[in-house]
């Protein structure tokens, strides 16, 4: 499982100030007067000051009528140069089913690198918002074949992985002076075939011989945060994932006579949204509450995915 794109670019906060208001009129909430951890899945377009690091760890479950998914991931991001921040995102899972046999241990799961380079910052009364074109390479470390009578043990996806996206994000202030940060994020995802023995996480059993081909993946989030308090803030994701067919072919090794396998998931739809809570005890240290909630779609499960991360920047 992956918590879809949840890169948090940090930067200090504004220094801007309250506007003044007229007699009778609620003076607006200045951008430091408002701390934040970040929604649970839209990324942010902000990079890191050089020289700094900013640390996300995540830990989920992700539930199904008849399984858990534990996991975790960790942003882990160091400003490299104005505008340029760099990142690694290790992940790790334990699964758990209503019928079968559950992972044989914590497992390691695919490991992302991140590259994102801001392409413009936002200004309070400017119509530009802040933008960024980010990189993600997934390298295919968690375990996917040969998985024996434990397919729970599958943790990665066995292909490098390539994530194209461009991230936004805007302030807006409402009637009340509050706040309303949002964020539209959109990624496409591609990925190479890959080899397949035995039984795996494509859906092949003992014996199999041959390839995968991972679909390709479109994610759209729209995202906004609402400022309660300085400290306080409420979240949430609204989102849309489309992906093409994976397709499997091969043969059977244990039994020749078997004709060529070729079998294909299908292309899939899943609408999602994610409400949490943030708090924040600085502008640089957060915790994040939340859950994700895939409802039914084509080809696509409904699943609940309740969160907590910690948002830590140095």
């Amino acid at each position: 499982m992956a918590v879809a794109s949840l890169s948090r670019g940090a930067s200090a906060q504004s220094t801007d100030t309250a506007t003044s208001a007229a007699p009778g009129e609620r003076a607006r909430q200045s951008t430091n007067d408002a701390w934040w951890t970040g929604p649970m899945l839209a990324a942010s377009p902000n990079t890191l000051p050089p020289g700094h690091f900013l640390v996300e760890p995540y830990i989920y479950d992700v539930r199904t009528p008849h399984s858990n998914g534990f996991g975790s991931l960790t942003y882990i991001n160091f400003g490299l140069a104005n505008n340029f921040t760099v990142g690694v995102i290790p992940t790790f899972g334990f699964n758990m089913v209503s019928e079968g046999m559950n992972s044989s241990g914590i497992g390691v799961g695919d490991v992302s690198l991140l590259a994102q380079y801001r392409l413009t910052q936002f200004h309070e009364g400017s119509w530009v918002p802040t933008t960024a074109i980010v990189v993600q390479e997934g390298l295919p470390v968690g375990k996917y074949d040969r998985l024996g009578s434990r397919p729970t043990d599958g943790m990665g996806g066995g292909a490098y992985s390539t994530q194209l996206s461009l991230y936004s994000q805007r302030f807006f202030w409402m009637p009340n002076g509050r706040i309303l940060r949002t964020r539209l994020d959109l990624s496409h995802t591609f990925s190479n075939s890959v080899r397949v023995e035995d039984v795996s996480v494509y859906g092949t059993g003992a014996g199999f011989r041959g390839r995968a081909k991972p679909g390709m993946s479109q994610f759209v989030d729209l995202a906004g945060e609402y400022s309660v308090t300085q400290r306080w803030v409420l979240a949430l994701d609204l989102t849309y994932r489309h992906g093409t067919s994976t397709k499997v072919s091969g043969f059977d090794s244990v039994d020749p006579e078997t004709p060529s396998v070729f079998f294909e998931s299908g292309s899939s739809d899943a609408f999602g949204f994610a409400p949490g809570v943030e708090y924040n005890w600085s502008p640089n240290f957060g915790v994040l509450v939340a859950a994700r909630i895939i409802t039914r779609g084509h080809n696509t499960a409904s699943s609940v995915t309740p969160a907590i991360a910690l948002n830590m920047f140095f």
